[in-house]
């Protein structure tokens, strides 16, 4: 692969080599959806695109200021009212992966949930692979410290050399409890780290979710179900701190919403979808708080003397 550098050793943007596309079932809607990755043009960021509503308004650009719906997923729309939602674990793997520039097609309402994690879309790329481009990537540094915060729940971003998340979650159900995680997304540690984390929710919020027209494509298959002490899935955990990590993931996707991978440290409290929103507007409602800056290299050895992954079950 050709590798193109720019003035500042700035490193290129990516793209796929290929189209590659998987089948679903949306969480929410439980509807039935066909998605596919498509390579794009430089600067063009990620596009999600509607093939079952009128071509003239079908694409949503990718962005924290087409977030229209934050209630236990990110819905993002157009002036047209075209939305898709539950993007947060397809804009995770994107961003983990180092894709740039993607469009996104699919046939329906919403990312199709598959297994409840960003692991399935971390192999659809691979498979796909990617591919460099003649233009530079750049980053969001942070410069100053950015703060939100909603009752109990607090999110934050500061100043540093590199993209790092910390998490923090309390829930009273014994499954779950207190947990805290840290997550530097450097050498792989996305998909080792944090790709297959899925997402949860408690057995008690089942009926009220369902009734606001929520989870009804929710099941076993596509997310970890508590009650009380008890994990009802059949094969348990795939890690001991599973639900912190995947508040990470969801952070991670979020937060590339930005349209270009922040260069700083999130804090997170248990925050959620709509806190994290709220962060990256007061992130860019202060134009001194970011600049764009020459992307890192996020495969270097940046990290290397210490864990890439700190978490406390």
């Amino acid at each position: 692969m050709t590798v193109y550098r720019f003035e500042g050793q700035a490193l290129a943007q990516k793209t796929l080599k290929a189209p590659i596309h998987c089948t679903g079932i949306g969480l929410h809607s439980g509807v039935k959806v066909c998605l596919t990755l498509h390579p794009a043009e430089p600067d063009s960021g990620i596009v999600f695109r509607r093939t079952d509503v009128d071509a003239a308004i079908c694409e949503v650009q990718a962005t924290w200021r087409n977030v229209c719906d934050t209630m236990l997923c990110t819905v993002i729309g157009n002036d047209a009212g075209v939305t898709v939602g539950t993007v947060e674990h397809l804009m995770a793997a994107l961003r983990g992966c180092g894709v740039d520039n993607a469009v996104v097609e699919l046939d329906g309402p919403e990312v199709p949930i598959m297994d409840g994690s960003a692991g399935p879309f971390v192999f659809l790329i691979e498979c796909a692979g990617l591919v460099a481009q003649s233009a530079p990537r750049r980053a969001i540094k942070v410069l100053k410290p950015v703060a939100v915060t909603a009752g109990q729940a607090h999110a934050a971003l500061e100043p540093a050399d590199a993209a790092r998340f910390t998490f923090e979650i309390d829930f009273e159900s014994p499954a779950i409890s207190h947990q805290e995680g840290e997550v530097e997304l450097v050498n792989g540690t996305f998909k080792r780290e944090l790709a297959r984390a899925r997402t949860f929710g408690l057995l008690q919020d089942v009926e009220r979710m369902r009734a606001h027209g929520l989870a009804r494509g929710g099941s076993l298959d596509n997310a970890i179900v508590v009650n009380g002490d008890k994990i009802l899935n059949r094969d348990g955990l795939r890690y001991t701190d599973e639900f912190v990590r995947h508040k990470i993931l969801d952070s991670v996707g979020d937060l590339y919403l930005a349209g270009a991978p922040i260069l700083g440290h999130f804090h997170g409290h248990r925050s959620g979808h709509a806190l994290n929103h709220s962060l990256l507007d007061a992130l860019f409602a202060d134009e001194d708080a970011w600049c764009l800056t020459p992307a890192v290299d996020e495969q270097s050895g940046i990290g290397d003397d210490v864990p890439a992954y700190a978490g406390v079950a």
